[in-house]
């Protein structure tokens, strides 16, 4: 069973298939397109653990996954450890890494670095604790992926209009305020993978940011490998190991946001036992050895996995998140055609002329993909930096 109908999960129905395995899939909306690839639908919200067991039950199933899709994370953990079926972590870790401000309390309370932060369901709560927090701070609802409802809040008038951004993107109605950590170089993120508990698989990459984007802090691309510097990238998955041992994790795919600071300290910033979104791990496909995809296809229904082992990269590799500047109607993607020959392994465009499309704000305003190979960082930076000079967005209105 696969939670959700997005076109992530379309190449893990394809790993599935050519095991011979029934796929099912699951939400509230029909008309989503892995649904038309899946043996089977059901109109159930994957919010709504209890609907989704009885179904799961109903049909006997062999697996569960939320692959990609982070509101049925909780659930699909919840009918894992229901019905004794493989999954990343128990029920209760699932809830605490996917409730950011819980997760925050358990950083804290184990002694990892992390910022100063304070979960909440009451603007007047919050308002009462601004002296409490190092400004500038950021407010995010503690429930949200995709960067959606995230606001950086400079002055503490000005955090009445981020809780309620927030409070509209939260699914629980609830947020959380912590100090906004400057970075050093780069953003990062891991798409991990662990067997029997143990992190033997960390890729790590850098985000990318269009800083003209109406929100600046959703990534609209990744490169591989990281530059991040090796002693931090080390420090980072000793602690993510250790995060993994106090949350008694088991095997399966996670998606780890982290970043070094400007203070000199490494932070882990999220974990969710699932695949990143923007394609990442079918990215990892072209850009190294290790086919995570499969690994976790199988892992859910309980078959051997694959070999697993740190990634060797067969060169750089970037995402581009294909999106619009402002709103109007999609017109078209020119690409150079010099560049498509010599950079893009995969252009993946969801957008037809003539289609409404709106600034970009969050992960859901994504028109597609564009995945490239390099033969070096230096090279997919200038690339990167300068991506208006190779490809375009054509946007009438």
């Amino acid at each position: 069973m696969l939670l959700g109908g997005l076109r992530y999960l379309l190449p893990v129905i394809e790993a599935a298939h050519r095991h011979d395995i029934h796929v099912i899939t699951v939400d509230y909306l029909p008309d989503n397109i892995a649904h038309r690839y899946s043996d089977e639908y059901h109109n159930v919200s994957i919010l709504d653990k209890e609907a989704v067991l009885r179904l799961a039950q109903n049909l006997e199933i062999d697996g569960i996954m939320s692959f990609a899709v982070d509101p049925g994370v909780v659930t699909a953990a919840y009918v894992a450890e229901k019905m004794g079926l493989p999954f990343q972590c128990s029920y209760e870790a699932a809830c605490i890494l996917q409730d950011k401000a819980r997760f925050r309390k358990f950083l804290t309370d184990n002694g990892f670095n992390v910022p100063t932060a304070k979960g909440y369901s009451q603007s007047d709560d919050a308002l009462a604790d601004v002296d409490i927090f190092h400004w500038p701070v950021i407010v995010k609802p503690v429930d949200s992926a995709g960067s959606k409802g995230v606001t950086r809040v400079d002055n503490p008038e000005d955090l009445p209009t981020a809780i309620d951004h927030a409070l509209k993107n939260s699914p629980s109605r609830h947020f959380i305020i912590e100090d906004f950590l400057e970075k050093q170089g780069f953003s990062s993120g891991i798409e991990c993978f662990a067997v029997a508990g143990k992190a033997l698989y960390n890729a790590f990459y850098d985000q990318i940011f269009d800083n003209e984007a109406i929100n600046p802090y959703t990534p609209s691309g990744e490169r591989w490998p990281s530059v991040m510097p090796e002693h931090y990238q080390q420090e980072l998955k000793n602690e993510l190991q250790r995060l993994f041992t106090l949350l008694g994790v088991d095997s399966g795919i996670f998606n780890v946001e982290c970043r070094v600071c400007t203070n000199g300290k490494a932070y882990i910033m999220e974990v969710s036992p699932r695949a990143g979104g923007n394609r990442l791990a079918e990215m990892l496909n072209y850009a190294a050895d290790v086919d995570i995809i499969e690994a976790e296809t199988c892992h859910a229904v309980g078959l051997p996995l694959p070999a697993i082992h740190e990634p060797n990269y067969r060169g750089c590799y970037a995402i581009t998140v294909l999106h619009a500047q402002h709103d109007g109607r999609f017109q078209e993607l020119r690409i150079d055609p010099d560049f498509e020959a010599r950079h893009i392994i995969e252009r993946d465009l969801w957008a037809e002329p003539g289609d409404k499309v709106t600034r970009f704000s969050g992960a859901n305003q994504s028109l597609g993909t564009l995945f490239l190979r390099f033969d070096s960082v230096s090279e997919a930076d200038e690339a990167l930096q300068n991506s208006n000079r190779f490809f375009q967005i054509v946007i009438k209105g």
